[in-house]
């Protein structure tokens, strides 16, 4: 069995960790990506040759011609949740297995969630990066989350996590979700433009498809009230971002905290990171050591699975997989 891992170094050590590469390695032969840039195109071509299965990290896109050119892979793995960079047709067409790794990041994305509330209401980051430049910042009114209205959009496994962690801090809890029906009778399921209208924290967590595409829009952002503020830790292509900027800078919204964005590995993009009342973080809500290892783990129990002949959990086309191990 030979395994290409694509991380870089970097990735590497922060995305996959030494206990779960010890464990791939104890089921083939890994080819480690010894490069700085994302292996693309040819590159990828050619690391992956002879190879029977790839575990690729997020940045790596698999199009069509990387499976046109590797007439021995057997599966492509993906270490994270994201497989839209993936042709999972064109490697259904080919009997190629694509899977996704579960979403061991739960918990670590919902800290980060509560972690922008509280900054984003009371100032922490603005008054730190004041003293920081040698300056006073004037004592501002903050604004106790006790009491306040929170709106999650989409109740995924972050959403149903947020929810009753911020209904217990006192916060009203709005949901909005088309596709799933909110049982627990302690949160109110409403429709979006409710959400935008009497939440004071609106929170993006819904997921990113093509429905999804700009959800947060320039409609979106007049709906929310001037003293609300916008949360996205989801992913930057559900926010329309000229519209966010214009929100930030015609102060149509009080502030803004992003982990995501449209710049590469989705990122925060630059020019709305640097804008005034905006909090941005190098998308780092899953970057912790147990949300990592969870992933990359799992990566290796899905190895497992196919090294014994089985489907693994996280099988995004099972029924077209031909090319058996």
């Amino acid at each position: 069995m030979k395994i290409l891992l694509t991380h870089t170094p970097h990735m590497r050590d922060n995305y996959y960790g030494t206990r779960a590469l010890a464990g791939l390695s104890a089921l083939g032969e890994v080819v480690l990506h010894q490069g700085s840039d994302t292996l693309e195109g040819q590159t990828l071509i050619a690391a992956a040759d002879g190879c029977d299965l790839i575990v690729a990290d997020r940045a790596t896109a698999i199009p069509a011609q990387i499976f046109d050119a590797l007439p021995s892979l057997k599966a492509a793995l993906r270490c994270a949740v994201d497989i839209r960079n993936i042709d999972v047709a064109a490697a259904s067409s080919h009997g190629i297995l694509v899977t996704r790794a579960k979403p061991g990041f739960v918990e670590s994305v919902t800290e980060l969630v509560l972690g922008f509330l509280v900054d984003l209401n009371r100032g922490i980051s603005r008054a730190t990066a004041s003293f920081q430049a040698g300056k006073i910042p004037a004592a501002q009114m903050g604004r106790q989350l006790s009491g306040t209205t929170i709106g999650i959009i989409g109740y995924g496994a972050i959403g149903r996590a947020v929810a009753p962690l911020t209904a217990a801090m006192g916060m009203r809890v709005l949901i909005s979700d088309p596709y799933v029906k909110v049982e627990n009778s302690s949160f109110q399921q409403v429709d979006l433009a409710t959400l935008l209208a009497q939440s004071d924290h609106v929170v993006c967590l819904a997921i990113a498809n093509e429905a999804t595409e700009n959800l947060i829009n320039a409609e979106a952002f007049a709906r929310m009230r001037k003293d609300a503020v916008f949360i996205n830790v989801s992913r930057g292509n559900l926010v329309d971002e000229a519209a966010l900027a214009a929100a930030i800078t015609q102060r149509k919204i009080a502030g803004a905290a992003i982990d995501v964005g449209r710049a590469p590995d989705q990122m925060p993009t630059p020019a709305i990171a640097a804008l005034p009342n905006v909090i941005a973080t190098p998308h780092i809500g899953g970057l912790t050591p147990p949300a990592i290892e969870a992933q990359a783990l799992n990566t290796v129990e899905q190895v497992r699975a196919l090294v014994s002949g089985s489907v693994p959990e996280g099988a995004a086309n099972a029924e077209s997989w031909t090319r058996r191990i």
